[in-house]
């Protein structure tokens, strides 16, 4: 069973407490989504450790119940 949105963001949160998070459906399918993260906790790092930060949050579950997700992070302005 596909991971839904709301679960998906409560991951992100729980690990990234100070970040807003934007889920979208792509597919309307519960199975492809797209997240745009943003979070202070990003500031200094490269694109590939915010995307490493946020997948180190989702506990593995990329590729297994996690099927697909578009990721988009950013620091606030």
């Amino acid at each position: 069973m596909p991971m839904s949105g709301p679960e998906i963001e409560g991951m992100i949160k729980a690990a990234l407490p100070d970040a807003t998070v934007e889920m979208t459906d792509l597919a309307g399918d519960g199975d492809h989504w797209a997240a745009r993260v943003v979070s202070p906790s990003f500031a200094g790092m490269s694109r590939i450790q915010q995307h490493k930060t946020v997948y180190a949050a989702l506990d593995g579950k990329m590729g297994g119940v996690l099927h697909a997700l578009q990721l988009t992070t950013e620091v606030p302005n």
